[in-house]
């Protein structure tokens, strides 16, 4: 090995089919690669926490005064208090429950089904 003259580095596969990617190719299918699973994966965690966000952040602490207006029907609790104490608890499990479904799609989509085992 000669110094100064540096080695070929070795590519992962994520890395390598994001290469391939970059082909002007047009017609080869990217929408299958892992680079497109993950950055569509990475978007559905963005969207779903940028709303966890909105809930627990906006409704329960920047807007609790306007919400505080309205009160939750037969409890009499301020719909501010509401969210700020467990509405956002509440989201989260919802936003848990789209996630998988979301990302079900999308392995089916990508072919990752794990399918049922029996």
């Amino acid at each position: 090995m000669r110094l100064g003259v540096p080695r070929p580095l070795a590519v992962s596969p994520p890395e390598a089919a994001n290469c391939s990617t970059m082909t002007s190719d047009p017609s080869r299918d990217t929408s299958s690669s892992p680079t497109a699973y993950w950055r569509r994966n990475l978007t559905y965690v963005g969207s779903l926490l940028a709303v966890w966000f909105v809930v627990s952040y906006g409704a329960g602490i920047l807007f609790v005064e306007q919400l505080n207006t309205i009160s939750i029907p037969g409890t009499g609790f301020p719909l501010g208090f509401w969210f700020a104490q467990q509405g956002s608890i509440y989201t989260f499990v919802v936003l848990i429950f789209v996630y998988v479904v979301l990302m079900n799609r999308l392995d089916r989509k990508h072919e990752l089904d794990e399918g049922e085992d029996g």
